[in-house]
């Protein structure tokens, strides 16, 4: 399970494994040097996406 931490508007996550071929075989397409660039664009429009659903 992955720690997740939100401090001054910053989400920390730690030790996130995401079981995912598909996901994984869209990041395998760019270079590795941008993975993580990626993974944070990934994480920022899922959870926009999301925005309001807290309350369903």
């Amino acid at each position: 399970m992955a720690e997740v931490k939100v401090q001054d508007g910053i989400i920390k996550v730690i030790e996130l494994d995401v079981q995912d071929p598909r996901a994984a075989a869209v990041l395998a397409e760019y270079p590795e040097v941008r993975w993580a660039e990626v993974t944070r664009r990934a994480i920022k429009i899922g959870l926009g996406y999301l925005k309001g659903g807290a309350q369903d």
